[in-house]
This record gives C-alpha cells, sequence and structure tokens, in this order.
C-alpha cells in the first residue's frame, strides 16, 4: 500500500480500507452499477471498458499501480460506472466506501491533500483526452499521444493503443504502417519512438 493517498494513514484509518484481491479477466464492477466507493490500484492492471453498438470493445482506461478510479463518479449526480472494470492481470485494490472516505478526508489533512492532489491529476488527464479527441486525423492524435508521452509508447497491442487513442484498429495499423516506412517513427515490439 505505497500509493501516497495511502501513505499517511494510521493504524486504525487502514482498518477503513477494504483490500480485494482479483484474478486475470475477473470483474469488479459492471456497467451500470452505482459506485459507491474510490478505489487505489496496489498492484496489476485494471480497464474499463463497454461494448460498442457494433460489438467492438470500446476502453475508456486502462489503470495500473498506484492509478484511481471512481473518483470522477463517486460524489456526481449520476454515479454510475460507464463500462466494466476488469482486471487484465492478478491485481490488488484498495477499496475506500463514500462514507470512509468522507471520514477520512475530515480527519487526516495529509489524506486530503494527498486524494485533492489525486483528483487535479485526474482533471489534467482528462483535459489531455478531450485535447486528443479535438484531433480529426489519426496522425494528428498519434503525433499528439506521441509528444504528451516524450516521443515513445510502451503499448501491449495495437487493439489497445487503437482504443487509447480513439481509433479503428485497422487505420491505426495501415497510419504506423506508413509512418515507419516513412522513417517518421521506429516500431519494436510494444514499442513506438517518434524520430522526427
Amino acid at each position: 500500500m505505497e500509493n501516497s493517498i495511502l501513505l499517511n494513514l494510521s493504524k486504525d484509518e487502514k482498518k477503513l480500507l477494504e483490500v480485494k484481491s482479483l484474478k486475470k479477466n475477473e470483474i469488479l464492477f459492471r456497467e451500470g452499477e452505482n459506485c459507491e466507493s474510490v478505489s487505489i490500484v496496489v498492484s496489476g492492471e485494471v480497464k474499463i471498458s463497454t461494448i460498442s453498438f457494433e460489438g467492438q470493445e470500446l476502453i475508456y482506461n486502462i489503470l495500473q499501480k498506484n492509478d484511481v478510479f471512481g473518483n470522477n463518479l463517486i460524489f456526481s449526480d449520476e454515479p454510475f460506472y460507464k463500462g466494466d472494470v476488469i482486471a487484465t492481470k492478478d491485481s490488488t485494490i484498495v477499496i475506500i466506501k463514500r462514507e470512509n472516505l468522507i471520514l477520512l478526508l475530515q480527519s487526516n489533512k495529509e489524506f486530503m491533500i494527498a486524494y485533492l492532489n489525486t483528483q487535479s491529476n485526474f482533471s489534467k488527464k482528462l483535459n489531455s483526452t478531450i485535447k486528443l479527441l479535438s484531433y480529426s486525423s489519426a496522425e494528428e492524435r498519434l503525433r499528439f499521444y506521441l509528444f504528451n508521452n516524450n516521443g515513445k509508447i510502451q503499448y501491449k497491442s495495437v487493439s489497445e493503443l487503437a482504443s487509447i487513442l480513439h481509433l479503428q484498429r485497422e487505420t491505426l495499423s495501415r497510419l504506423l504502417t506508413k509512418l515507419e516506412k516513412e522513417n517518421v517513427i521506429k516500431r519494436s515490439l510494444h514499442q513506438i519512438v517518434l524520430l522526427d
């Protein structure tokens, strides 16, 4: 439990947390389910995804160690998960129920500051996604994403990267091939590096 939000909790405060172990492909929360907690990925990885009308998986978010989710829903007017929360590998998640979160925010200043910092970082990430979506061409989106990641992207599959960029897999695959031929990018196994 080394996440900065959890670092300043006392032994008694840690009793307010629920630790959940998930196996790969296990669903933690279902789309449409009421969000009643903030969750932190302690180890492993989870994704939030839904199925489109065409039957394709749309990945909203991929969350790794120390990432927080539910924080944008828990106090909203419509606190419902927009997709299934699924472990993509064996994972450990810390869950803080709404009432316990309020108690910790009221009683622990360091926890409150760390939580507000997480909220701010989430807002920055959301703004970056909105900016990404403002680019209409696939190449602009890829270049923007590369730029935001210092010219280097680690990815598991073209399908996953396409979901992150909100592109069709085939479109991204063709673009990567084109840019590689033009020596704009260099591709190796699970990595893309911007050359120009």
